[in-house]
């Protein structure tokens, strides 16, 4: 397959210590947890010759911040961070970067789809890893908690779109999640079909729809996709997820594909983490993503 975009030189890394979105704190500390496994030094290994940290986005903590809607708690607050976010993935891209962005809770997606979409004129081929659909709206929402909407806001507003959206480790989905998905044809591989077909056939169609075109695909996998067995650092664990390797192979095959255009990790919580094992899984993953191979 012809490919869009160039070997990678250039990493942008963009901190979201966002909270505001899950119920359970913690989640705030998941781009330290990142750095601290040794991001920078792994990049470099890789004969990447420029990495470019932004820092962390100022996110006001809960205490401080303001939520009148119980349906989609802190809601506003969070896309304003969303929209600073979307400024610096922008300004990424424009620089000639590959955004990495590291969260947070998954409410930080909406952010990162919007900058992409400005920034390439358009949405972005899309493989959405998580044990999660985070397609729920508003009304649709038990919790009112927005890391479960990220999804159904960025097709809302057209920073995604359905044909060219990819979930894939689904197992725990509401069922007004699944009407939405249903109804709005979005392409989901639960963890059945990754058991029956196995993962290499499951990317293999993932890729063919995300990146249909040539468009550059993002990725954004949320932790709690892997088994909490290999990643206990979450604060949605469901049991019987993605294996290590699975997870991996997912990664290897988007680098081979030759169009992954973005990389976004999300829902590391260091404080149910054993020694930041989730973390540094985190850190192998993306190394995966940017050519790390075997042999």
């Amino acid at each position: 397959m012809s490919t869009t975009l160039s070997p990678v030189r250039r990493v942008d890394i963009i901190g979201v210590p966002m909270d505001l979105g899950a119920s359970r704190r913690g989640v705030d500390m998941g781009p330290s947890a990142i750095r601290y496994a040794k991001l920078h030094e792994r990049l470099r290994a890789l004969g990447i010759e420029t990495i470019v940290d932004r820092g962390d986005l100022a996110v006001p903590i809960r205490e401080s911040a303001h939520s009148n809607d119980a349906s989609a708690k802190f809601f506003n607050v969070i896309t304003d961070v969303c929209d600073d976010l979307a400024l610096l993935v922008e300004q990424a891209i424009s620089a000639g970067g590959l955004p990495i962005v590291l969260g947070g809770d998954h409410s930080i997606a909406m952010g990162t789809l919007a900058g992409l979409t400005r920034a390439r004129g358009g949405p972005p081929g899309l493989i959405w890893v998580d044990a999660h659909a985070d397609i729920n709206s508003p009304k649709s929402s038990a919790s009112g908690n927005v890391h479960g909407m990220p999804l159904y806001f960025a097709l809302e507003n057209g920073f995604a779109r359905a044909e060219q959206t990819v979930q894939i480790g689904l197992r725990d989905v509401d069922p007004g999640e699944k009407r939405m998905l249903r109804e709005l044809g979005v392409r989901a591989f639960t963890m059945s079909d990754v058991d029956k077909r196995g993962m290499m056939h499951v990317v293999d169609e993932a890729r063919a729809i995300a990146g249909s075109g040539e468009r550059p695909i993002h990725v954004s996998f949320d932790m709690d996709a892997i088994d909490p067995s290999e990643a206990p650092g979450t604060g949605t664990p469901v049991k019987g997820g993605l294996s290590y390797r699975e997870a991996h192979l997912v990664m290897e095959m988007l680098h081979d594909g030759g169009q992954l255009g973005s990389i976004e990790m999300v829902e590391i919580n260091p404080i149910l983490d054993n020694r930041n094992q989730t973390a540094a899984l985190a850190v192998d993953l993306i190394c995966s993503a940017l050519g790390k191979s075997i042999l």
